[in-house]
Order: C-alpha cells, then sequence, then structure tokens
C-alpha cells in the first residue's frame, strides 16, 4: 500500500514559509525582506502570492495574525440557526463549487465500515498534500498531511472505518477531488459527499455545512443551532471527528473569545483555511 503523499505544493510550501516567520513576530516585514527570506525575487514572489490567493503578500500577512480570528468573529459571525431555518445546508454555493450529500445510516455506522469498499489517493490541494477517500457514493474523508505526515494521516482516516476495505484508486476518486478543489473541466458541477459518522455528529457537520465560505461561527453557536444549547463541548468533539476537511468547513468553528481552537491537521492549516477564504472573499 503506497501511502507516500506526492511532493507539498509549491505555493502552500511558500505560504507555510510565511506562516513561520509571522508566528516568529516578523508580521512587518517588507515585499523585499519577505522574498529574500523565499530566496526569490520581488517580482516572482508578488506574483506567486497573487496568483495562489489573489491577494498581494503585504495583504495577505494580515490574515494570518493570530488577531485575524477575533476580527472575522466581530465582522463575519454567522448566525447558524437562520442558516438552518432557511434550508441552507447542504445545498447553498459553498468554496466556489456546489456540493450535495447524504449520510449512512445508524445501522450501517454501528456496523464500522463492514461490507464498505472505501477507495483513497493522494492528492496535491491549496495546502499541501491531501488523502482523499471515498465509497461510490462519495467523498467520505479528507486528511491534510503538510503537520502530520502521510502515515499518520492514513492511519487516522482509516481507523475511522476499520471494518471497511479499502482499495487505492486515485482515478476514481479524481474528478470528485478536482471539483472539489477548483480544478474542475466543467465536466462535473457537484462535489459528491458520503458522511459517515454517529446521527450526533452528522447534525453537527450539516450544521457546518451552513456557515458561508469567509465567515465563522462558535461551537455553542452550533450547538444550539443544533437544539442542544448545553453541548458545545460535545459539539467541539464532533467538529474534531470531522473526516472531511476544507468541505465540510470545521475551520470555521472558532472559540467564543477569538481563539483558534483546535484543529485535527494542525494549527497552521486551519490559520491558512481561514486566511485564504478571507481573501478570496475580499478580494
Amino acid at each position: 500500500m503506497n501511502m507516500q503523499p506526492p511532493e507539498h505544493g509549491y505555493h502552500y510550501g511558500v505560504m507555510r514559509r510565511a506562516i513561520d516567520l509571522i508566528d516568529q513576530g516578523r508580521e512587518g516585514l517588507t515585499l523585499d525582506e519577505l522574498s529574500r527570506q523565499m530566496d526569490m525575487s520581488p517580482a516572482h514572489f508578488q506574483r506567486l502570492f497573487s496568483q495562489w490567493v489573489g491577494v498581494s503578500p503585504k495583504r495577505y500577512q494580515q490574515y494570518l495574525t493570530l488577531g485575524h480570528a477575533k476580527t472575522l468573529l466581530r465582522e463575519r459571525f454567522t448566525t447558524l440557526e437562520a442558516s438552518l431555518a432557511a434550508g441552507l445546508s447542504g445545498t447553498g454555493r459553498l468554496h466556489d463549487l456546489f456540493l450535495r450529500w447524504e449520510s449512512m445510516s445508524p445501522g450501517e455506522f454501528a456496523r464500522a465500515g463492514d461490507g464498505l469498499v472505501i477507495y483513497w489517493g493522494w492528492f496535491e490541494s491549496p495546502f499541501g498534500p491531501s488523502l482523499v477517500m471515498g465509497t461510490d457514493k462519495g467523498i467520505c474523508g479528507i486528511g491534510f498531511a503538510s503537520e502530520t505526515g502521510a502515515e499518520p494521516a492514513m492511519t487516522d482516516l482509516m481507523s475511522r472505518w476499520p471494518r471497511a476495505r479499502f482499495v487505492e484508486d486515485a482515478m476514481m476518486l479524481r474528478p470528485w477531488v478536482l471539483t472539489a478543489y477548483g480544478a474542475s473541466d466543467g465536466a462535473l458541477t457537484q462535489t459528491p459527499l458520503y458522511l459517515i459518522g454517529a446521527p450526533f455528529q452528522i447534525k453537527v457537520w450539516e450544521a457546518l455545512l451552513a456557515i458561508p465560505s469567509g465567515h465563522v461561527t462558535t461551537y455553542s453557536e452550533i450547538a444550539s443551532a443544533i437544539g442542544s444549547p448545553r453541548a458545545a463541548r460535545a459539539v467541539g468533539t464532533a467538529v474534531g471527528r470531522n473526516p472531511v476537511s476544507w468541505l465540510i468547513p470545521c475551520h470555521r468553528a472558532l472559540r467564543k473569545s477569538g481563539g483558534l481552537g483546535g484543529y485535527h491537521w494542525g494549527l497552521p492549516v486551519k490559520r491558512a483555511l481561514l486566511a485564504y477564504e478571507s481573501a478570496r472573499v475580499d478580494s
């Protein structure tokens, strides 16, 4: 079983190094300083960054700062109850693409994937190497390996459905993945999702699907939206168990304080996801 991902995405690698510099307290780096740190000419670095995210490196630094999450809560907080009441979950436009989804029945979930064939493959994403898994009904798992490494990501996703049979078949998943990452050739207009989880988890993930790109919510808001206002801690656990990163946007759930909270695939990835979406909305 080939567990190795493709080489890290060049664009994400540059961005990840920029995150490291900002984390060291270097938010005020000029374009010349940043490009020198990246071993590029200022023109090349500016062009690469603008191509990846749609804004200048200087503007992007503002999105990557730790205080940006608080700005999102103040300016782009989403009231989930209204969104769910309007029927937006699962049918709204998300990430500039359309999603359709269905979920496994509680009985099927209890069988831990017994009798289920899950296909998998490694794909390059805007956020580094990603492991994608899916059944014949749709994508059921996406994990990012830039922080965790390839083998832990594989072990993590496979452990969700221990009785399933796993088959490497990147070509089977490729059309869905291209659409999911916004690189479709136009032949496919929807990315199908197949949610495999406990009933409570499915309710939480459905609420996450209602959060518009570039906006955020809190764990307690999700708890209220699904009718369990005192279950914020359980909601946090369910958010952390979301197997389909990016498409089910668990990265948009923050603490009430504006803190990022946790992220299963590493906080640098969560910050990158939020910054990427904010920059694209603003641009």
